[in-house]
């Protein structure tokens, strides 16, 4: 006959505090797993915190130049309104000649 045999409590306990070892292989996996995450989480944000950055010079470098054109802008429109008032004074200054002449 085959005998039966009863585990003691501390034989089962010291088969309990021994995982398989494919539980300490995914247990491994796991960890390196969760590096990895980290390792592209700090990536990521690094790339996201440089794209930030060149957004930000960016913008500034278009609001430079928006203001060079408004000042552009600006600065011709002055220009015209001084050359239509030295039309002005060019034809009243030759009118004024003609009627001294004659």
């Amino acid at each position: 006959m085959s005998e039966l045999r009863v585990r003691s409590r501390d034989e089962r306990a010291v088969n309990m505090k021994t995982p398989p070892e494919s539980f300490l292989l995914f247990k491994e996996e796991l960890r390196k797993a969760q590096l990895e995450k980290e390792r592209l989480k700090q990536y990521y944000e690094e790339k996201l915190a440089e794209v930030n950055q060149e957004l930000h010079r960016l913008k500034e470098q278009i609001h430079s130049q928006q203001e060079m054109m408004r000042t552009t802008l600006e600065y011709a429109s002055n220009l015209e309104v001084r050359l239509t008032q030295v039309k002005e004074d060019v034809a009243h200054a030759t009118s004024k000649n003609r009627d001294s002449i004659y």
